[in-house]
């Protein structure tokens, strides 16, 4: 509402006119004009809907009529009422879910779409095909072996290279269509793809690849040709977490990819790979129908692969924060710790030195560092000893502040 207040100056009365709403004074544009955070975002950086429109390049969905759903439903419902021992079970406690079962049903109807939101939300579509997308009809179970414990791969979950060294498992159905879930009497080939949107090993923005093999005969990978052998993910230091991505491919036929074949002595730039241009290349006759990846950061196993395996000097990265803020040194600084307010001024590693120092020369080389004080607040200071100095020998004393890297 608006309230309006007469204001007297001089000899004149001058209407003013305040925006207020509930008892508050109204700050900033009306909430029916202002427009939020992503709002304002969405205007900054607009996007052509009909050129940025993602296309599915994936199998399509079987489309089931809702009558038959529903009738299947019923009968089942049916049939679950009129079994007797269902309800005696549940009530004593005896009543088993059959795990599989629900895995399989989930797969058959809201798995694939799950999965697609979870690759979405990880920006694997966008990085690996730009524009296209696909619904994974096919489940491949994939798990790393390490000495007697398998390492499975989820949707997103946290391997580490020192778990990941040799080529995992790789399980799935190659015998039934994708679109209809039904089994096929003829022989299928399939191409599996590993590779790491987040390595930039040359610098670019390709990816690199960890492993190929193409013209699977029926989901049997020990069959397939091996295009390029498995190499473990590698991220580099200070990078923080690196997907890798499993993609599988359905061929029409069989494919001759011996022009993309590498040897097991490449293992540098030679594996610099582009999942797009690779289907771009090949999408009359591969169809993506499954999907897998994991993430993987540095461990101390990797400083050895990367000299021995790729040759090179290990990378490391690092944040360079920016020198700290120091104000202009005042004559009298008042309310400030005189000691505190000097190392401001000093160099730190100086001050580090210092206290190094102060520790060893308390440290006898046989026995090691003094025994620490039993009651430390019961000490008496000296007479005339400064506050600033006795709250610096209580923080000693007690092993606080800075004087607690190099206090044992």
């Amino acid at each position: 509402m608006f309230v309006i207040k007469n204001i007297q100056n001089s000899k004149k009365f001058t209407p003013l006119v305040v925006s207020t709403r509930n008892g508050h004074r109204m700050r900033g544009k009306a909430p029916a004009i202002a427009r939020n955070l992503t709002q304002r975002l969405e205007e900054e950086f607009q996007v052509d809907k009909e050129i940025e429109h993602q296309v599915n390049i994936g199998f399509p969905a079987l489309r089931i009529s809702r009558s038959d759903k529903l009738k299947e439903r019923l009968a089942h419902i049916k049939a679950q009422r009129k079994n007797p021992d269902l309800e005696k079970k549940s009530r004593s406690g005896q009543l088993f879910i059959d795990l599989q079962q629900v895995e399989q049903d989930s797969q058959n109807t809201t798995a694939p779409h799950n999965l697609r939101l979870i690759a979405e939300h990880y920006g694997i579509f966008r990085d690996l095909f730009k524009d296209a997308y696909f619904v994974p009809r096919i489940s491949m179970d994939i798990k790393y072996q390490v000495e007697d414990i398998e390492v499975p791969v989820y949707n997103g979950n946290i391997i580490q290279p020192s778990e990941a060294k040799s080529a995992p498992l790789v399980n799935f159905n190659g015998t039934v269509d994708p679109v209809t879930s039904k089994m096929n009497n003829e022989t299928s080939y399939w191409t599996l793809l590993a590779t790491n949107p987040d390595c930039h090993l040359g610098g670019g923005e390709q990816e690199y690849l960890h492993w190929f093999v193409s013209n699977i005969p029926n989901g049997n990978i020990a069959q397939g040709e091996t295009i390029a052998s498995y190499i473990q993910p590698f991220p580099a230091k200070g990078l923080g977490y690196q997907r890798v991505v499993f993609i599988l491919y359905k061929q029409n036929s069989k494919i001759d990819f011996s022009n993309l074949k590498l040897d097991n002595e490449n293992t540098g730039e030679e594996r610099l790979f582009s999942t797009r241009n690779f289907y771009k290349q090949f999408q009359d006759e591969i169809t993506p129908a499954g999907l897998s990846f994991f993430q993987s950061a540095w461990d101390k196993t990797l400083t050895e692969l990367y000299h021995n395996v790729l040759n090179m000097k290990e990378p490391t990265f690092a944040y360079n924060h920016p020198s700290p803020y120091r104000a202009d040194q005042q004559w009298f600084p008042l309310k400030k710790p005189f000691n505190l307010y000097m190392d401001k001024y000093r160099d730190e590693k100086q001050i580090g030195k210092e206290f190094l120092e102060k520790k060893l020369a308390k440290t006898n080389p046989f026995d090691g560092p003094e025994a620490p004080l039993r009651y430390p607040n019961a000490h008496y200071y000296e007479k005339n000893t400064p506050s600033w100095l006795q709250f610096e020998l209580k923080k000693e004393r007690l092993g606080l502040g800075r004087m607690s890297k190099y206090v044992d």
